[in-house]
């Protein structure tokens, strides 16, 4: 069965796509003005967001180099305990660190160097 189409008819055909087209662009549109609209406040609400996020200046890890010559205040942040620390909590953190950091395990002969100084700097101030 073969269908004829008069001219008529394909005329309308394409007159239909014509239509479903211009509303598709009419409804993308739409969809794009309402978009931007709310984007203004979603914008706003992500920069007050990002604002509450704490600094990396508020973390829990001390920031910057080693100094010159090892203050007290810096062996104590370098074995994690408190100036004031007695000799057997002194011990305690150096093992536990060196165990990490211990150049035959991989570690920094640097960094064991400076846990050790930390040590030493602490252990001849502390009491027993």
């Amino acid at each position: 069965v073969t269908v004829r189409l008069n001219h008529h008819q394909s005329t309308l055909k394409g007159g239909r796509t014509l239509i479903a087209v211009g509303l598709g662009v009419a409804a993308a549109a739409f969809a794009g003005r309402h978009a931007f609209r709310l984007w203004k406040p979603v914008r706003q609400m992500i920069v007050e967001t990002v604002r509450t996020i704490p600094s990396p200046s508020f973390s829990a890890y001390y920031k910057g180099g080693f100094e010159a010559k090892m203050s007290k205040r810096e062996a104590s942040h370098v074995l994690g305990v408190s100036p004031s620390a007695s000799r057997t909590k002194i011990g305690e953190a150096h093992k536990r660190i060196m165990l990490l950091n211990h150049p035959d395990k991989g570690g920094s002969p640097f960094l064991a160097a400076k846990i050790n100084e930390a040590k030493d700097l602490l252990d001849s101030s502390s009491k027993k």
